[in-house]
Protein backbone atom coordinates (compact mmCIF):
# COMPACT_ATOMS: atom_id res chain seq x y z
CA UNK A 1 0.00 0.00 0.00
CA UNK A 2 1.37 3.41 -0.96
CA UNK A 3 1.90 5.81 1.91
CA UNK A 4 0.79 9.36 1.20
CA UNK A 5 3.52 11.99 1.50
CA UNK A 6 2.11 15.08 -0.15
CA UNK A 7 4.38 17.18 2.08
CA UNK A 8 7.56 15.96 0.36
CA UNK A 9 9.13 16.82 -3.00
CA UNK A 10 11.65 14.37 -4.48
CA UNK A 11 14.77 15.53 -6.34
CA UNK A 12 17.06 13.10 -8.17
CA UNK A 13 20.56 13.87 -9.49
CA UNK A 14 21.17 11.38 -12.34
CA UNK A 15 24.65 12.50 -13.48
CA UNK A 16 26.43 12.25 -10.14
CA UNK A 17 29.47 9.97 -10.29
CA UNK A 18 29.40 9.57 -14.08
CA UNK A 19 33.19 9.92 -14.01
CA UNK A 20 33.56 6.64 -12.10
CA UNK A 21 32.29 4.52 -15.02
CA UNK A 22 33.37 6.43 -18.16
CA UNK A 23 32.86 3.43 -20.45
CA UNK A 24 29.22 2.95 -19.43
CA UNK A 25 28.30 6.65 -19.59
CA UNK A 26 29.72 7.34 -23.03
CA UNK A 27 26.19 7.26 -24.47
CA UNK A 28 24.14 7.64 -21.27
CA UNK A 29 24.36 8.87 -17.69
CA UNK A 30 24.77 7.00 -14.40
CA UNK A 31 21.03 6.85 -13.77
CA UNK A 32 20.25 5.03 -17.03
CA UNK A 33 22.95 2.34 -16.78
CA UNK A 34 21.25 -1.06 -17.35
CA UNK A 35 21.17 -3.30 -14.28
CA UNK A 36 19.87 -6.73 -13.23
CA UNK A 37 18.71 -7.89 -16.69
CA UNK A 38 15.78 -5.48 -17.15
CA UNK A 39 16.18 -2.36 -15.02
CA UNK A 40 18.01 0.96 -15.13
CA UNK A 41 19.76 2.19 -11.99
CA UNK A 42 17.31 5.08 -11.52
CA UNK A 43 14.40 2.61 -11.29
CA UNK A 44 15.33 1.73 -7.72
CA UNK A 45 15.37 5.27 -6.28
CA UNK A 46 12.38 6.36 -8.37
CA UNK A 47 10.30 3.34 -7.35
CA UNK A 48 11.28 3.84 -3.70
CA UNK A 49 10.07 7.44 -3.80
CA UNK A 50 6.74 6.65 -5.45
CA UNK A 51 6.04 3.73 -3.12
CA UNK A 52 6.72 6.08 -0.22
CA UNK A 53 3.94 8.34 -1.44
CA UNK A 54 6.11 11.00 -3.10
CA UNK A 55 4.10 12.02 -6.15
CA UNK A 56 6.08 15.10 -7.18
CA UNK A 57 9.57 14.19 -8.39
CA UNK A 58 12.11 16.30 -10.26
CA UNK A 59 15.11 14.90 -12.16
CA UNK A 60 17.88 17.47 -12.77
CA UNK A 61 19.83 16.23 -15.77
CA UNK A 62 23.13 17.66 -16.98
CA UNK A 63 24.34 15.84 -20.13
CA UNK A 64 23.90 12.59 -22.08
CA UNK A 65 20.29 12.47 -20.93
CA UNK A 66 18.53 11.31 -24.12
CA UNK A 67 18.49 7.66 -23.03
CA UNK A 68 17.11 8.62 -19.62
CA UNK A 69 14.29 10.68 -21.12
CA UNK A 70 13.46 7.79 -23.45
CA UNK A 71 13.40 5.42 -20.49
CA UNK A 72 11.31 7.59 -18.17
CA UNK A 73 8.88 8.92 -20.79
CA UNK A 74 5.92 10.50 -19.04
CA UNK A 75 6.55 8.48 -15.88
CA UNK A 76 3.56 6.19 -16.44
CA UNK A 77 5.28 3.03 -15.19
CA UNK A 78 5.91 4.77 -11.85
CA UNK A 79 2.37 6.22 -11.60
CA UNK A 80 3.70 9.73 -12.13
CA UNK A 81 1.27 10.90 -14.83
CA UNK A 82 -0.69 13.29 -12.65
CA UNK A 83 -2.62 16.53 -12.90
CA UNK A 84 -0.75 17.92 -9.90
CA UNK A 85 2.88 17.00 -9.37
CA UNK A 86 4.15 14.02 -11.30
CA UNK A 87 7.53 13.71 -13.03
CA UNK A 88 9.53 16.79 -14.05
CA UNK A 89 12.80 16.61 -15.99
CA UNK A 90 14.97 19.74 -15.84
CA UNK A 91 17.65 19.86 -18.57
CA UNK A 92 20.40 22.52 -18.69
CA UNK A 93 19.17 25.88 -19.99
CA UNK A 94 15.59 25.01 -19.01
CA UNK A 95 15.45 28.50 -17.53
CA UNK A 96 17.22 31.71 -18.52
CA UNK A 97 19.80 31.53 -15.73
CA UNK A 98 20.24 27.75 -15.84
CA UNK A 99 23.46 26.17 -17.10
CA UNK A 100 25.30 22.80 -16.96
CA UNK A 101 26.14 22.14 -13.33
CA UNK A 102 29.11 20.69 -11.48
CA UNK A 103 27.78 19.80 -8.02
CA UNK A 104 24.44 19.50 -6.25
CA UNK A 105 24.47 23.13 -5.06
CA UNK A 106 24.80 24.48 -8.60
CA UNK A 107 22.20 21.96 -9.82
CA UNK A 108 19.73 23.21 -7.22
CA UNK A 109 20.56 26.81 -8.14
CA UNK A 110 19.25 26.01 -11.63
CA UNK A 111 15.78 25.29 -10.21
CA UNK A 112 15.77 27.82 -7.38
CA UNK A 113 12.59 29.55 -8.59
CA UNK A 114 10.87 26.16 -8.83
CA UNK A 115 11.89 25.38 -5.24
CA UNK A 116 10.63 28.74 -4.02
CA UNK A 117 7.24 28.19 -5.67
CA UNK A 118 6.82 24.60 -4.45
CA UNK A 119 4.26 23.95 -1.71
CA UNK A 120 5.88 20.90 -0.09
CA UNK A 121 7.40 21.37 3.35
CA UNK A 122 10.25 18.87 2.87
CA UNK A 123 12.72 18.07 0.11
CA UNK A 124 14.09 14.53 -0.35
CA UNK A 125 17.22 14.39 -2.51
CA UNK A 126 19.13 11.39 -3.83
CA UNK A 127 21.90 10.42 -6.24
CA UNK A 128 21.62 7.34 -8.46
CA UNK A 129 24.94 5.55 -8.08
CA UNK A 130 23.46 2.72 -6.01
CA UNK A 131 20.81 0.02 -6.12
CA UNK A 132 18.67 0.02 -3.00
CA UNK A 133 15.02 -0.60 -2.08
CA UNK A 134 14.75 2.41 0.21
CA UNK A 135 11.80 3.36 2.42
CA UNK A 136 11.80 7.15 2.17
CA UNK A 137 8.59 7.34 4.21
CA UNK A 138 10.28 5.83 7.29
CA UNK A 139 13.20 8.24 6.96
CA UNK A 140 10.88 11.22 6.61
CA UNK A 141 8.95 10.20 9.71
CA UNK A 142 12.24 9.99 11.62
CA UNK A 143 13.18 13.45 10.34
CA UNK A 144 9.86 14.95 11.46
CA UNK A 145 9.75 13.25 14.86
CA UNK A 146 13.26 14.51 15.72
CA UNK A 147 12.53 18.03 14.44
CA UNK A 148 15.71 17.87 12.38
CA UNK A 149 16.86 20.60 10.04
CA UNK A 150 18.44 17.93 7.85
CA UNK A 151 18.68 14.14 7.94
CA UNK A 152 21.33 12.19 6.01
CA UNK A 153 21.13 8.46 5.30
CA UNK A 154 24.19 6.28 5.84
CA UNK A 155 25.11 2.62 5.99
CA UNK A 156 27.82 0.86 7.95
CA UNK A 157 30.28 -0.79 5.57
CA UNK A 158 33.82 -0.45 4.21
CA UNK A 159 34.35 2.29 1.66
CA UNK A 160 34.08 0.75 -1.86
CA UNK A 161 37.49 0.36 -3.47
CA UNK A 162 36.22 2.08 -6.59
CA UNK A 163 35.69 5.28 -4.58
CA UNK A 164 39.13 5.10 -3.00
CA UNK A 165 40.98 4.27 -6.22
CA UNK A 166 39.17 6.78 -8.43
CA UNK A 167 41.22 9.45 -10.14
CA UNK A 168 40.69 12.76 -8.36
CA UNK A 169 38.70 14.80 -10.87
CA UNK A 170 37.63 17.43 -8.34
CA UNK A 171 33.98 16.36 -8.67
CA UNK A 172 33.48 12.79 -7.44
CA UNK A 173 33.38 13.22 -3.68
CA UNK A 174 32.23 10.60 -1.19
CA UNK A 175 31.63 11.17 2.50
CA UNK A 176 31.84 9.39 5.83
CA UNK A 177 30.37 10.52 9.14
CA UNK A 178 31.23 10.78 12.81
CA UNK A 179 28.10 10.56 14.93
CA UNK A 180 27.22 11.10 18.56
CA UNK A 181 24.12 8.99 18.91
CA UNK A 182 22.16 10.03 15.82
CA UNK A 183 23.67 13.50 15.73
CA UNK A 184 26.18 14.25 12.95
CA UNK A 185 29.32 15.77 14.43
CA UNK A 186 31.81 15.61 11.57
CA UNK A 187 31.84 14.83 7.87
CA UNK A 188 34.99 13.50 6.18
CA UNK A 189 35.65 13.96 2.47
CA UNK A 190 37.20 11.10 0.45
CA UNK A 191 38.57 9.22 3.45
CA UNK A 192 40.84 6.31 2.55
CA UNK A 193 40.67 4.51 5.89
CA UNK A 194 40.03 0.77 6.00
CA UNK A 195 37.37 -0.92 8.10
CA UNK A 196 33.68 -0.33 8.70
CA UNK A 197 32.68 3.32 8.27
CA UNK A 198 29.49 5.35 8.42
CA UNK A 199 29.29 5.76 4.64
CA UNK A 200 26.99 8.44 3.25
CA UNK A 201 24.35 7.25 0.79
CA UNK A 202 23.85 10.79 -0.50
CA UNK A 203 20.17 10.65 0.45
CA UNK A 204 19.09 13.85 2.20
CA UNK A 205 15.93 15.20 3.75
CA UNK A 206 15.81 18.94 4.42
CA UNK A 207 13.15 21.50 5.17
CA UNK A 208 12.38 23.27 1.89
CA UNK A 209 12.66 26.82 3.20
CA UNK A 210 16.07 26.06 4.71
CA UNK A 211 17.25 24.53 1.42
CA UNK A 212 16.15 27.60 -0.53
CA UNK A 213 18.06 29.82 1.90
CA UNK A 214 21.19 27.65 1.67
CA UNK A 215 21.15 27.47 -2.13
CA UNK A 216 20.49 31.20 -2.40
CA UNK A 217 23.57 31.91 -0.29
CA UNK A 218 25.62 29.32 -2.21
CA UNK A 219 24.67 31.01 -5.48
CA UNK A 220 25.85 34.37 -4.17
CA UNK A 221 29.16 32.85 -3.03
CA UNK A 222 29.76 30.81 -6.19
CA UNK A 223 29.63 27.52 -4.25
CA UNK A 224 28.98 24.36 -6.29
CA UNK A 225 29.02 21.34 -3.96
CA UNK A 226 26.23 21.09 -1.42
CA UNK A 227 27.87 18.79 1.12
CA UNK A 228 31.42 20.17 0.87
CA UNK A 229 30.73 23.89 0.44
CA UNK A 230 27.34 24.43 2.06
CA UNK A 231 26.65 21.83 4.74
CA UNK A 232 30.05 21.07 6.30
CA UNK A 233 30.71 24.69 7.39
CA UNK A 234 27.30 24.68 9.15
CA UNK A 235 27.33 21.16 10.57
CA UNK A 236 27.54 22.32 14.20
CA UNK A 237 25.03 25.14 13.79
CA UNK A 238 22.09 22.99 12.69
CA UNK A 239 20.26 19.93 13.98
CA UNK A 240 21.72 17.52 11.41
CA UNK A 241 20.94 13.87 12.07
CA UNK A 242 22.06 10.56 10.64
CA UNK A 243 19.61 7.87 9.56
CA UNK A 244 21.11 4.39 9.61
CA UNK A 245 20.04 2.15 6.74
CA UNK A 246 20.41 -1.56 7.43
CA UNK A 247 19.01 -3.08 4.24
CA UNK A 248 20.70 -4.20 1.04
CA UNK A 249 22.64 -1.57 -0.90
CA UNK A 250 25.04 -1.94 -3.80
CA UNK A 251 27.26 0.97 -4.84
CA UNK A 252 28.44 1.39 -8.43
CA UNK A 253 31.88 2.90 -7.98
CA UNK A 254 33.76 1.52 -11.03
CA UNK A 255 33.42 -1.14 -13.73
CA UNK A 256 34.46 -3.89 -11.33
CA UNK A 257 31.77 -2.97 -8.78
CA UNK A 258 29.18 -2.74 -11.58
CA UNK A 259 30.10 -6.28 -12.61
CA UNK A 260 30.14 -7.55 -9.03
CA UNK A 261 26.82 -5.96 -8.02
CA UNK A 262 25.09 -7.60 -10.98
CA UNK A 263 26.70 -10.96 -10.25
CA UNK A 264 25.73 -10.82 -6.57
CA UNK A 265 22.09 -11.06 -7.63
CA UNK A 266 22.68 -14.59 -8.93
CA UNK A 267 22.68 -15.50 -5.23
CA UNK A 268 19.06 -15.89 -4.08
CA UNK A 269 19.86 -14.33 -0.70
CA UNK A 270 21.01 -11.08 -2.28
CA UNK A 271 18.21 -11.13 -4.84
CA UNK A 272 15.60 -11.46 -2.11
CA UNK A 273 17.31 -8.79 -0.01
CA UNK A 274 17.10 -6.24 -2.83
CA UNK A 275 13.69 -7.08 -4.26
CA UNK A 276 11.70 -8.35 -1.25
CA UNK A 277 10.52 -4.84 -0.30
CA UNK A 278 8.36 -2.67 -2.53
CA UNK A 279 8.21 -3.60 -6.25
CA UNK A 280 10.79 -1.99 -8.53
CA UNK A 281 9.16 -0.62 -11.68
CA UNK A 282 10.77 -0.11 -15.08
CA UNK A 283 9.90 0.69 -18.67
CA UNK A 284 7.83 -2.04 -20.34
CA UNK A 285 9.15 -3.28 -23.69
CA UNK A 286 6.57 -5.98 -24.43
CA UNK A 287 8.90 -8.80 -25.51
CA UNK A 288 7.79 -12.39 -25.92
CA UNK A 289 8.88 -14.91 -23.24
CA UNK A 290 12.44 -16.16 -23.53
CA UNK A 291 12.79 -19.33 -25.63
CA UNK A 292 15.15 -22.09 -24.51
CA UNK A 293 15.76 -24.23 -27.58
CA UNK A 294 16.29 -27.99 -27.29
CA UNK A 295 19.93 -28.70 -26.55
CA UNK A 296 20.57 -25.45 -24.68
CA UNK A 297 22.20 -25.61 -21.23
CA UNK A 298 21.52 -22.94 -18.62
CA UNK A 299 22.82 -22.80 -15.07
CA UNK A 300 22.63 -20.03 -12.44
CA UNK A 301 21.52 -17.17 -14.68
CA UNK A 302 19.27 -14.11 -14.57
CA UNK A 303 17.50 -13.82 -17.93
CA UNK A 304 15.04 -11.15 -19.05
CA UNK A 305 12.26 -11.62 -21.59
CA UNK A 306 12.67 -11.67 -25.36
CA UNK A 307 15.81 -13.83 -25.46
CA UNK A 308 16.57 -16.90 -27.59
CA UNK A 309 18.98 -19.32 -25.92
CA UNK A 310 20.37 -22.16 -28.00
CA UNK A 311 23.87 -22.46 -26.56
CA UNK A 312 25.36 -22.87 -23.09
CA UNK A 313 25.02 -20.11 -20.47
CA UNK A 314 26.39 -20.19 -16.93
CA UNK A 315 26.67 -17.62 -14.10
CA UNK A 316 25.52 -14.71 -16.27
CA UNK A 317 23.10 -11.78 -16.37
CA UNK A 318 21.23 -11.61 -19.67
CA UNK A 319 19.17 -8.56 -20.70
CA UNK A 320 16.17 -8.34 -23.04
CA UNK A 321 16.41 -9.56 -26.60
CA UNK A 322 19.76 -11.35 -26.32
CA UNK A 323 20.39 -14.19 -28.78
CA UNK A 324 22.89 -16.95 -28.01
CA UNK A 325 23.34 -19.33 -30.92
CA UNK A 326 23.85 -23.08 -30.86
CA UNK A 327 27.39 -24.09 -29.92
CA UNK A 328 28.13 -20.75 -28.22
CA UNK A 329 29.39 -20.74 -24.62
CA UNK A 330 28.75 -17.82 -22.26
CA UNK A 331 30.16 -17.87 -18.73
CA UNK A 332 30.38 -15.14 -16.08
CA UNK A 333 29.12 -12.45 -18.45
CA UNK A 334 26.77 -9.47 -18.49
CA UNK A 335 25.10 -9.21 -21.89
CA UNK A 336 23.02 -6.06 -22.33
CA UNK A 337 19.97 -5.60 -24.51
CA UNK A 338 19.95 -7.20 -28.00
CA UNK A 339 23.48 -8.62 -27.81
CA UNK A 340 24.03 -11.45 -30.29
CA UNK A 341 26.49 -14.28 -29.62
CA UNK A 342 26.93 -16.26 -32.82
CA UNK A 343 27.53 -19.99 -33.23
CA UNK A 344 30.68 -21.44 -31.71
CA UNK A 345 31.70 -18.24 -29.88
CA UNK A 346 33.27 -18.76 -26.46
CA UNK A 347 33.15 -15.78 -24.08
CA UNK A 348 33.88 -15.38 -20.39
CA UNK A 349 34.00 -12.36 -18.04
CA UNK A 350 32.64 -9.97 -20.68
CA UNK A 351 30.34 -6.97 -20.31
CA UNK A 352 28.69 -6.21 -23.64
CA UNK A 353 26.73 -3.01 -24.10
CA UNK A 354 23.55 -2.84 -26.21
CA UNK A 355 23.49 -4.19 -29.78
CA UNK A 356 26.90 -5.88 -29.61
CA UNK A 357 27.63 -8.84 -31.91
CA UNK A 358 30.16 -11.53 -30.98
CA UNK A 359 31.12 -13.17 -34.27
CA UNK A 360 30.96 -16.90 -34.93
CA UNK A 361 33.86 -18.85 -33.49
CA UNK A 362 35.28 -15.84 -31.63
CA UNK A 363 36.94 -16.52 -28.26
CA UNK A 364 37.16 -13.65 -25.77
CA UNK A 365 37.97 -13.89 -22.07
CA UNK A 366 38.48 -11.37 -19.33
CA UNK A 367 39.07 -12.19 -15.67
CA UNK A 368 37.19 -11.87 -12.41
CA UNK A 369 39.32 -8.86 -11.47
CA UNK A 370 39.22 -7.27 -14.94
CA UNK A 371 36.07 -8.03 -16.98
CA UNK A 372 36.35 -6.94 -20.62
CA UNK A 373 33.88 -4.29 -21.79
CA UNK A 374 32.56 -4.10 -25.39
CA UNK A 375 30.98 -0.75 -26.26
CA UNK A 376 27.52 -0.24 -27.77
CA UNK A 377 26.96 -1.42 -31.32
CA UNK A 378 30.38 -3.03 -31.81
CA UNK A 379 31.00 -6.24 -33.77
CA UNK A 380 33.97 -8.32 -32.61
Amino acid sequence: MVKSNTSALGIIFPNSYDALVPELVNVRLMASIPFASRYRVIDFILSGMTHSGIGNISVIVNKNYHSLMDHLGSGREWDLVRKNGGLHIFPPFAEKEAKPYVGRASALANILDFLRDSKEKYIIMSDTNMVVNFDFHAMLQDHIENEAAMTLAYCEQPIPRGFINAKNDGRSFYYTFDLEGDQLKKIYINSKEDGIKNLSMNIFIINRELLVEMVDNALLCGQEFFMRDVLIPQINKLNVRGYKYTGYVGFIADMKSYFDENMKLLDDYNLDALFSGSPVHTKIRGDHPTHYINGSKVQNVMVASGCIIEGEVENSVIFRGVKIARGATVKNCILMQDTVVEAGANIEYLITDKDVKISAGKEMKGTDTFPVYISKGQTV
